[in-house]
């Protein structure tokens, strides 16, 4: 069967855009790629993560040096449960008490979990460090990929770059109150916090700048020692726990599981304001997308990296939950303590000074491991848009190093941003707090659109990858979309409200991330939609409903697209096909015949580009191990060219 005959007879799997002006037909998208204008890949001895990313437009760039187990590692350090925990607890357990704690950590983790299996099921489709920037590019109506992608992008940086300093700020915070519970005398200033911050996001960026195969061990050991110590600290609290005369080692569910309301509004809203802790604590596990172009066997361990770790966070940090909402003594006093840090203030109220300590302490190094997860995550995801030309200096930052084959560029450029954002110090607790607010708030715009695009307006269009939800998909993505809906709002309300709300007690989260994106917004009318084209995207990801075009413009010869020569293409195709067939029995000893005796189904994956983007110019691998086989691909690449 001709490649003609064959897209005839299964064109259900092809897929083309109308173009506006000459009808139907196979246009080339508008988009940059890291490919040089007009190459058609050589699938020959590319593996197959490395095909797939070709396939997506991107040539590879990373080693791909990370397993299930180890981009599992690296999502779950982000998560960072402890060090997470301890830096929200005031939000968790400020606004509506214990049974905040756990209604809100156990309410909300079931829907951020169907968030987390409806980016799986992309991130299957689509393996690339973009992640949902990609995906909202493919999945967006045809004319609509770059802004969605533009928006996504962007929301999705604002995530990735308030979080390593977020992290690093809390971790700093603990530091200094373990030195005010040392030594009581001493009160932090805001400029050693801002140092000593700033510190800690340095020497974050040395690690992240480290080979690819030593970052992954850095942190398989970091997320070991993650989960280990969040089972000894989950099993110290209640040992260590001192009950009084007045006041029990443990209280009674009755009490733990009742909503003490904090805040001006009602104690449903209050449950709801309460979903920050959690919101912000598990909104890490996208990293695991971020990481696929590094991961071996992507379209699967990427994805399964992803459920894996909202699924074992979720339990893991309701559990610890649980530890801490059945010992807390006085709420009131642990959120005003002298100390400025609510887990150190619970510690030292609930069990010896030593022992406070220790557990503090141990907070502090997997706050460590946290933030150089984060900044590792900041990194690959500026990489990818800068890759496709989203920030100014794009040419500098998306460069990778050639000794560590990692994108150094990208992490110094993180970096600096962070230690602008650190300046809110400042301006006091409710500013710098800021931070954590805008990172939940942009996780949910950046992670609910593709999903709401692909359950709403792709529906069954959609080409899944071997990841996949199967008919749960829709319900899944829908309570996912339903949950960040009702929650965007919720994240910018004060907790304060009438006569009692100031400047200083305001929520910003509003004007801090709207801010942002609003300047971002205009930027795309005023100029940016004149020059921004989105990612490369691969033509297999187009939308199933758009395959008769195919037909008809091969057909008819009409593609839409001057530089696509329609139905002569593809039976040229056929000719050298054959051609490249005889040539490799005429040289029988070279060992590389066997590639030329693939099924049609592979023949036609190495050319699934080349049916809807022009025909190539030159070869993007050209390296062979053989003079013989050097000379058919060459020959092969010439014959191309019409």
């Amino acid at each position: 069967m001709s490649y003609l005959e064959h897209i005839k007879s299964s064109h259900s799997h092809s897929l083309s855009h109308s173009h506006p002006h000459s009808g139907p037909g196979i246009r080339k998208p508008s988009v940059t790629t890291v490919l040089p204008n007009g190459d058609v890949p050589n699938f020959e001895g590319l593996s197959a993560d490395e095909a797939a990313l070709v396939a997506l437009g991107y040539k590879q760039e990373f080693k791909r040096e990370f397993s299930l187990w180890t981009n599992f590692c690296v999502s779950f350090a982000v998560l960072g449960l402890l060090p997470s925990f301890a830096s929200t607890l005031y939000y968790g357990m400020g606004y509506a008490g214990t049974g905040g704690m756990v209604w809100g950590w156990l309410i909300g983790w079931f829907f951020i979990q169907c968030v987390a299996m409806g980016m799986a099921e992309l991130c299957s489709s689509m393996p690339t460090s973009g992640g949902l920037y990609y995906a909202a590019a493919v999945l967006a109506p045809p004319g609509y990929g770059p802004f969605a992608a533009w928006i996504i992008g962007w929301s999705n940086w604002i995530v990735q770059i308030t979080g390593a300093p977020s992290v690093d700020y809390a971790l700093s915070a603990m530091v200094l109150a373990a030195a005010s519970i040392t030594h009581p005398s001493y009160v932090a200033q805001d400029y050693q916090v801002f140092l000593l911050t700033v510190f800690v996001m340095v020497i974050h960026s040395c690690i992240s700048s480290m080979p690819t195969l030593w970052i992954a061990r850095f942190n398989s050991y970091g997320s070991t020692m993650n989960i280990i110590a969040l089972f000894v600290v989950i099993i110290m609290i209640p040992a260590s726990v001192t009950g009084t005369d007045t006041t029990p080692k443990f209280f009674p569910s009755s009490q733990v599981w009742s909503i003490q309301n904090g805040t001006d509004w009602p104690d449903g809203v209050s449950v709801l304001m309460s979903f920050i802790a959690i919101i912000w604590t598990m909104s890490g596990y996208d990293a695991a997308f971020h990481l696929s172009e590094e991961c071996s066997n992507a379209n699967v361990a990427a994805p399964r990296a992803i459920v894996m770790t909202s699924g074992v966070g979720g339990l893991l940090g309701w559990t610890l939950q649980l530890v801490v909402a059945y010992t807390v003594i006085d709420i009131p006093g642990v959120m005003d303590s002298d100390l400025g840090q609510p887990w150190a203030s619970y510690l030292i109220e609930v069990m010896p000074r030593n022992t406070a300590l220790a557990i503090l302490s141990i907070t502090i190094v997997c706050g460590f491991f946290m933030g150089q997860g984060c900044m590792i995550a900041a990194s690959r995801v500026t990489f990818a848009y800068a890759r496709d030309d989203c920030f100014p200096f794009s040419s500098w930052i998306k460069q990778v190093n050639r000794h560590t084959y990692t994108p150094v560029n990208a992490v110094w450029f993180n970096c600096a941003i962070g230690c602008c954002l650190l300046l809110l110090i400042f301006g006091g607790s409710v500013a710098i707090g800021a931070i954590f607010s805008v990172g939940a708030i942009a996780a949910m715009v950046a992670f609910t659109i593709p999903i709401f695009i692909r359950v709403f307006f792709v529906g069954d269009r959609f080409r899944r990858g071997p990841w996949h939800l199967g008919k749960f998909s829709k319900p899944i993505g829908g309570c996912a979309c339903a949950f960040n809906l009702v929650m965007m709002p919720i994240l910018c309300f004060p907790s304060v409200r009438g006569n009692d709300l100031t400047a200083e007690l305001m929520n910003w989260t509003a004007v801090v991330y709207g801010g942002p994106m609003f300047i971002v917004t205009a930027w795309w009318f005023i100029s940016a939609h004149k020059w921004f084209k989105g990612p490369a995207i691969n033509v297999e990801h187009h939308m199933l409903d758009r395959d008769h075009a195919v037909v008809e413009s091969i057909d008819s010869g009409d593609t839409g697209a001057p530089s696509f020569p329609g139905k002569k293409f593809l039976k040229k195709l056929d000719q050298d096909h054959a051609e490249d067939e005889a040539e490799a029995h005429e040289d029988a000893g070279d060992q590389h015949y066997d590639c030329y005796q693939t099924s049609q189904a592979t023949v036609m994956e190495r050319h699934s580009i080349a049916r809807g983007y022009p025909p190539p110019d030159s070869d993007i691998n050209p390296s062979t191990s053989t003079p013989g086989a050097a000379h058919r691909r060459i020959g092969y690449n010439q014959r191309l060219r019409l």
